[in-house]
């Protein structure tokens, strides 16, 4: 019906038009909220009388008059237009200048603001009212409605039948607000009545002295409800006999909302139409908002026998909620050291210390030091200090497992390469690093065996002294040569200032 709609509607809202109408309820938040609320209440009441621009003195004075009816009403003679000035950064008021206002040239130099309700401001404003004037007593289910609900199905079947395009829209209109008021007293009705039952401060008391008249009236509802079923059906299908498009069509012709186009207002009444028959009408493999209700009012009726059994127990055996209380506050009091009271209590209530886990994120760049905890994203946490509050362990050792080939195959790897080194050392110091281009082999033995002569130097009388480095094969020293060596290797040539080099056996001599 029309909730779904506006749902529907409300979906759409990008999450910076969701922030933009969260921001008319910003006056409920703030320290001297309540009066924000009277401030707006007196704009209300001007405006019930067609005042709808109105300026801080108009507003002082309906304080003033609600005042002298309410205890409550705050004095804001000062900070009256900040006040209003805050209401409109809120956007749930406008602020206008009015210079025409100005009776005289002192007042026409001071701003002359005048303020009235914005579209949204009014409905966050009457949203945040309904909210307060909530009253339990007043939920109830709508028994009567479905007599009016089927006088009206049937009307526009007639009215679409004989083409009285007025006669469809009032039917399907009142149609719409019928199902709105049904469908969210029910819902009213059925969710104080869960918080009734569940609850542990419902006062047996008040609930004893109204249990006759509550089921009584889910008793009569039910009857109603699987009474008028069947007709509403039946209804509903001669309506559509009538020709569902062509009512829809006649409807919107007769819709007067400027701002909608005439293929969205048949979009709009065809939802509305689709909602209604939803309610009343059952489709293959899916329950009917009727159906639902009913199940919902049995149920609440289980509900409601079994508390009342409860509380007859109770009262029977001298045992409830109040006396089990005072029996623990006992049991608390007798308790023989204070840490023998904390642990009952924290038993009897389910309640422990918080547990506070942290670790670093992975990428902790990401993260501003400047951040709190509250604002800084989660991080994973291990199941094991989550539960216990201790860090998980290594875990039990895991057997070595043993495989001999991928060891043999390393091992024949191994020996194989040494072999080679070996075969490249025999041909440096069979025929030397100069005068020939050294192969891949010989050229990686070189390097190794040159990087430690060079690391093995030092520094005598402010002069590079010669080294020596080697394996367990050759050795190679660093000869001193004024005019510099050169070896040429696969992939260029190494120029080596100011020495040669000098590569022997370990235990050999040496062969240039």
């Amino acid at each position: 019906m029309t909730d779904s709609t506006d749902g529907r509607r409300a979906l759409d809202l990008d999450a910076l038009a969701v922030g933009d109408r969260f921001q008319l309820f910003n006056f409920t938040r703030r320290d001297d909220h309540v009066a924000y609320l009277w401030v707006l209440r007196a704009m209300d009441r001007l405006r019930a009388v067609h005042r709808v621009q109105v300026d801080s003195e108009d507003v002082a004075a309906a304080l003033r008059e609600l005042a002298s009816i309410h205890d409550e009403v705050p004095q804001l003679d000062a900070a009256l237009r900040n006040r209003l000035d805050a209401l409109a950064d809120d956007k749930i008021i406008h602020r206008l200048e009015d210079a025409s206002r100005a009776g005289t040239l002192a007042r026409y130099r001071n701003r002359q603001s005048v303020y009235q309700f914005s579209e949204l401001g009014y409905r966050a404003f009457t949203a945040v009212e309904d909210v307060l004037a909530v009253r339990v007593r007043d939920v109830n289910l709508s028994r009567l409605v479905f007599s009016d609900i089927l006088d009206d199905l049937r009307s526009l079947a007639t009215a679409n039948r004989s083409g009285d395009e007025d006669q469809v829209y009032r039917r399907l209109s009142r149609l719409d607000q019928v199902m709105e008021d049904m469908v969210r007293r029910s819902a009213r009705f059925h969710v104080t009545l869960g918080e009734i039952v569940t609850s542990t401060e419902a006062s047996p008391e008040l609930f004893l002295r109204y249990k006759n008249a509550l089921l009584t009236h889910m008793s009569d509802f039910m009857a109603e409800l699987d009474r008028y079923l069947p007709r509403l059906d039946r209804a509903v299908r001669e309506v559509e006999a009538s020709g569902v498009n062509t009512m829809l069509i006649r409807a919107a012709e007769a819709d007067d909302r400027p701002f909608l186009s005439d293929l969205e207002r048949i979009e709009d009444w065809k939802r509305r139409w689709e909602a209604l028959r939803a309610w009343f009408t059952a489709m293959p493999g899916s329950a009917f908002g009727a159906a639902e209700l009913r199940r919902a009012t049995r149920s609440a009726v289980s509900g409601v026998i079994a508390l009342l059994r409860q509380l007859t127990e109770a009262q029977r055996g001298g045992v409830n909620r109040a006396s089990e209380l005072r029996h623990l506050a006992e049991w608390i009091y007798n308790t023989p050291d204070e840490d023998a009271a904390y642990a009952l209590t924290t038993a009897a209530f389910n309640l422990s210390s918080a547990r506070h886990l942290g670790g670093a994120h992975d990428d902790a760049e990401q993260i501003s030091p400047r951040a709190t905890w509250w604002n800084a994203p989660g991080i994973e946490v291990a199941l094991t200090p989550f539960r216990t509050g201790r860090q998980a362990g290594p875990g039990l050792p895991q057997p070595v497992r043993t495989d001999t080939g991928v060891r043999a195959d390393l091992r024949r790897r191994q020996l194989a390469a040494r072999a080679a080194e070996r075969e490249a050392a025999q041909g440096l110091t069979a025929n030397g690093a100069h005068g020939r281009v050294l192969d891949e082999a010989e050229t990686r033995v070189l390097l190794a065996l040159l990087t430690r002569a060079l690391e093995a130097r030092s520094v005598v009388a402010g002069r590079l002294a010669s080294g020596s480095g080697g394996d367990d094969t050759v050795v190679m020293r660093l000869v001193p040569e004024p005019e510099g060596s050169s070896v040429r290797t696969p992939h260029g040539t190494l120029h080596l200032p100011g020495f040669a080099l000098e590569i022997v056996p370990r235990s050999g001599r040496a062969h240039g």
